[in-house]
């Protein structure tokens, strides 16, 4: 199985953004996007989930989508922006391959790049 893992880092505080939402869809060719996980990340900033890629669904695209606005509000800080998710669309085409996407989070910002 592929494995989806990010390390999310609140820059503001400096600290990991535990409990951050972070949502994974596949992307179909017809526009639909198909939930492949929902969760919360852990007290390091931390998720890694393992997905099967099936013949189907290797070579797909998929949305790897982090709730920075809400995980901001839950810290008492009020975003005054108008990014309220981080959307990272990638293809996902090695079922034993792990695909690593740290993020840097802001309420105005963020950064990220890919990590294997």
């Amino acid at each position: 199985m592929a494995t989806v893992s990010s390390h999310i880092l609140d820059s503001v505080s400096g600290l990991d953004a535990a409990g951050i939402r972070c949502e994974l869809f596949r992307l179909h060719a017809d526009g639909a996007r198909e939930p492949v996980f929902d969760v919360l990340a852990d007290d390091d900033g931390r998720i890694g989930e393992t997905v099967t890629l099936d013949d189907e669904s290797s070579g797909s695209e998929y949305e790897l989508v982090i709730h920075g606005a809400g995980y901001f509000r839950a810290q008492g800080i009020r975003p005054n922006s108008k990014v309220d998710v981080v959307v990272l669309r990638f293809r996902m085409d090695d079922d034993g391959k792990r695909y690593h996407m740290p993020v840097m989070l802001a309420p105005h910002s963020y950064s990220t790049w890919w990590s294997e």
